[in-house]
């Protein structure tokens, strides 16, 4: 564990997209005492040590960075967690989903943790939260510290409350197409990580996408995915005189170190076995070119001419308006979905900003044997240079609606997206 602590680091001092803007970040030798302390007190356990290692990478402030233990688990060998999920307001957290804790209900809310107010509990865990506003926190992670809460049901009863840990819900991504009335589509979408299920959806769908003239695209939980996996929608979602989508003054460029590029061969090689769609292989063709064009030659923009031989995009009547809802559980591709989104003038984007990943990203992953794994971002987006960077802002909807408890139960967001696009077509 003290071997893998120190390749972490070292990953992150080097191979990290971000280690030039992070030098400041140089606690190594705490942490490294830790283990050392741990180690020599026979107490260095797995779950200690990743909690250390977890400690560590909140230093870099990316939420884009992830350190897993596949052996890490309590339940026949599965990823766990407390079986339900929840968001703040004001001094509580509320309930929002409930998946295997059957004791609890969607609007419950805790008005202490461990024996701490949510206040308290929020100051105490300041740097684990790293966010600016309530809606943006994720509280999870921190529920994992504690045995028990303070809970109030729907009827105003309180009660102790003791944590369990349950086998983590499989995760399994939306793709689906609804008519809402006869003028108006919902399409969501969960995730940009299957392109091949995008393509089946509009071929699937054609003339109901042709004739339809309002869409809502539902992208508030998105896990990310590639950007090419949504390129197939700009035909619908950009207007018929067209879009600039390229910006002149903005570049990515890529860590090309040798590591960096052994492990995106690695992922590339696989995601191109088990991909159909051909635009999305010419894609990951020309990301592996240059991959192997660029080994070993550190920050680099890699060569994308071929696949964006025009960037100026021109699209369709049909649909005539879109709306885009978003929320902070939308980022990496899903960010990149709004941010373009956006550029559409027959698109409005209502609801929360998203969470804003890409400042840092096209992740590779350090695989240890002994079971633990480091995911890291290999890109960085020039805007940082000038201040415009995404982090802990996320991209901004053009509708902003604040979250309160009463999404809990009603949809407001797409009650405002049918309110908008009645206004419109009026």
């Amino acid at each position: 564990m003290e071997q893998v602590f120190k390749e972490v680091m070292h990953i992150m001092n080097r191979d990290y997209a971000g280690y030039k803007d992070k030098k400041g970040v140089n606690i190594t030798v705490d942490f490294l005492n830790k283990i050392e302390q741990l180690k020599g007190s026979n107490l260095l356990t797995r779950e200690k040590f990743v909690g250390i290692v977890k400690d560590y990478l909140l230093y870099f402030n990316d939420q884009h960075i992830y350190f897993l233990d596949q052996a890490e688990s309590t339940i026949n060998n599965k990823a766990v967690d407390r079986g339900f999920r929840l968001r703040r307001y004001k001094d509580y957290l509320f309930v929002t989903q409930v998946n295997n804790e059957n004791r609890l209900k969607e609007g419950m809310f805790f008005k202490s943790v461990g024996g701490y107010t949510i206040p308290e509990l929020k100051e105490k865990h300041l740097q684990l939260l790293n966010e600016n506003h309530a809606e943006r926190e994720q509280w999870m992670p921190i529920l994992g510290l504690y045995d028990y809460g303070e809970i109030e049901d729907v009827e105003g009863n309180t009660s102790v409350f003791s944590f369990k840990w349950y086998e983590k819900a499989k995760y399994i991504p939306t793709y689906s197409i609804g008519k809402i009335d006869d003028k108006t589509l919902l399409l969501t979408i969960s995730g940009f990580m299957n392109p091949d299920a995008i393509v089946t959806l509009i071929e699937e769908n054609q003339v109901l996408l042709d004739t339809t003239e309002n869409w809502i695209i539902d992208v508030r939980i998105n896990y990310g995915g590639s950007d090419s996996s949504f390129h197939p929608l700009f035909p619908y979602l950009m207007p018929i005189e067209g879009v600039e989508l390229a910006d002149p003054e903005e570049k990515m460029l890529f860590n090309c170190t040798k590591a960096n590029t052994d492990r995106a061969l690695e992922d590339l090689n696989s995601g191109l076995d088990n991909i159909q769609d051909e635009q999305a292989k010419q894609f990951l063709h020309v990301f592996k070119r240059e991959w192997e064009k660029n080994k070993g030659k550190g920050f680099v923009e890699f060569d994308f001419t071929e696949l964006f031989t025009d960037t100026f995009i021109k699209g369709s009547n049909s649909p005539m308006r879109i709306v885009v809802l978003s929320d902070y559980m939308c980022g990496s591709s899903g960010d990149s979905f709004v941010e373009v989104c956006k550029k559409s003038s027959k698109v409005v984007v209502v609801g929360r900003p998203t969470m804003g990943l890409n400042d840092y990203a096209n992740l590779v992953t350090k695989k240890w044997t002994e079971g633990f794994e480091l995911m890291y971002p290999t890109s960085r987006l020039s805007r940082i240079d000038k201040g415009l960077g995404m982090t802990g802002k996320g991209i901004e909807p053009n509708i902003y609606i604040p979250w309160t408890p009463k999404h809990i139960d009603f949809d407001i967001d797409l009650e405002k997206a049918l309110d908008y696009l009645s206004a419109e077509t009026n």
